[in-house]
Formats: structure tokens, C-alpha cells, sequence
């Protein structure tokens, strides 16, 4: 993809990609450049029949700082905040909406929105060493949109003490929290994440799509209009090619040939 200031996009084996966030002068920070092209990255990509499963990380020493301070300084203007912040949250809007599963590979201190980056993804692995923090009270600029998405994958107790004291955790707190899924050695990390992407990848397109859509709108839905809305998008599954597919392999003990249809 060509004008995508700070990502580079890499291609690795059965349609997975890796987007980074190569900016790491700033720690990764998402400036207004960084959060377009992000945004523009994962709406290709989301398009790409070719893209299974998307690995987000950052270059150099860590994962994202954030945004960037010394540019949210030089702002002013509340229009201006309110511009760079509803950025922000369509990029998150946009990782959680789009169809492809989307993999946070975390290193280094992943704090303030890039702790909401690594939360808005579906599935999230980090270093042993790596670090999370929601630590805008420190600078006196409460946490509130990163609180959106992190407050979505952690309680609501352990969420606060986040956010009143700053103070960043570590990546077996994190795990034990439910912020990611896993944690590995530096040495190990790399090959646990594409050993989870490419078992996503094996499965048919269609029906994480739909899967991926149905989980997080019954997330917010009351019990029984949860259950009504995921046995139509079940039954809505079940006319497609790849669920009779899906069933005579199983039933025939063979492995399945996905059409995505």
C-alpha cells in the first residue's frame, strides 16, 4: 500500500499480515499521521479477500506510548482535541467492526491509547517484559478513552486502580486480568503469535466474519435479545456453503475445502 506514513505492512504465509507501527523516534506514538494511516491500513485490508488474520505491532523498544504529547500540546483548540480524539475511536471502532481477526503482538509498554490499541483488538500476546498503564492522571489528563476499551476486557475495580492511580502492570497481571491472552519470552513470542494466526487462518473466512460481527454486538444486547439475534446469525450461517461443508467433512472424517461462501 503506497502514502502509509509510520506502517509497513508484511506479508507472511496463508494470508497473514503484520501491520507495524514503525515510528519509534516517539515510542510509537499514534499522532494524527500514524492513526490515519492505521485507519486506512485495516480498511484495506479488511477488503483484502487475500487477509485472513492481521498481527499489530510496534517497532523498536516498545509497543505505543500513546498519543503524542508534544502534538496534543500544540493543538489548543478544542476542535482541534475533539478532531484527533474521534480519530482515535474510529480507528478502535474500526479493528473491533472490521471482519478480520485482529492479533496484538505487544512488547516494550503498550500505555494510555496504546494500551486501548492492544485492549480493541480481538486477541492480544505480549513479551514477559511488557508493560500496560492507563496513566493520563499523571498528567492530569484522565484516561477516558482508552477506559472504553480496556474497561470492555477488564472489571471494573481492577479497571479503576488502572485509571485513579496510573500506575502500569505487568504482563502476567495483565493476563491475569483478561487484557491479553498470553505472554512469552522475547525469544518465543514471534512464533506463539503466527502459531495462533495461522490455526485462525485455516478456518473459513465467511464464518469468522460472521462470527466475529455476532460476538461483539450480543456483547451489549440484554440476554433474550442476545439469544434471538445469534440464532439468526446462526441460522443465517447455516445457509452457507462452507457450514454444509463444514458438516459432511466431519461427518465423512475428512478435512474441509472452504470456499468462503
Amino acid at each position: 500500500m503506497k502514502n502509509l506514513k509510520n506502517i509497513v505492512i508484511t506479508n507472511n504465509k496463508n494470508g497473514i499480515k503484520t501491520l507495524t507501527i514503525n515510528d519509534p523516534k516517539t515510542y510509537n506514538s499514534l499522532s494524527f499521521t500514524t492513526l490515519k494511516s492505521l485507519l486506512t491500513a485495516f480498511k484495506k485490508l479488511d477488503k483484502d479477500n487475500f487477509t485472513k488474520v492481521i498481527i499489530l505491532q510496534g517497532a523498536g523498544k516498545g509497543f505505543s506510548a500513546g498519543h503524542n504529547l508534544k502534538e496534543v500540546k500544540g493543538l489548543k483548540k478544542r476542535s482541534k482535541y475533539l478532531k484527533l480524539f474521534n480519530l482515535c475511536s474510529k480507528l478502535m471502532m474500526q479493528i473491533v467492526e472490521g471482519r478480520k481477526p485482529v492479533i496484538a503482538k505487544v512488547h516494550g509498554s503498550a500505555y494510555a491509547a496504546g494500551c486501548q490499541l492492544v485492549a480493541s483488538c480481538d486477541l492480544a500476546y505480549s513479551s514477559n517484559n511488557a508493560r500496560f498503564a492507563t496513566p493520563g492522571v499523571n498528567i492530569g489528563l484522565f484516561c477516558s478513552t482508552p477506559m472504553v476499551a480496556v474497561s470492555r476486557k477488564v472489571s471494573r475495580k481492577k479497571m479503576m486502580k488502572m485509571l485513579l492511580t496510573g500506575e502500569p502492570i505487568k504482563a502476567n497481571y495483565a493476563k491475569e486480568i483478561g487484557l491479553i491472552n498470553d505472554h512469552f519470552s522475547k525469544s518465543k513470542i514471534n512464533k506463539e503469535v503466527l502459531k495462533i494466526a495461522s490455526v485462525i487462518a485455516s478456518k473459513s473466512n465467511l464464518t469468522i466474519k460472521i462470527g466475529k460481527q455476532a460476538f461483539y454486538k450480543q456483547l451489549e444486547m440484554p440476554l433474550s435479545k442476545a439469544y434471538r439475534y445469534t440464532s439468526k446469525m446462526m441460522s443465517l450461517n447455516m445457509m452457507a456453503m462452507d457450514a454444509k461443508e463444514g458438516i459432511s467433512a466431519f461427518l465423512e472424517k475428512r478435512k474441509p475445502v472452504w470456499k468462503n461462501k
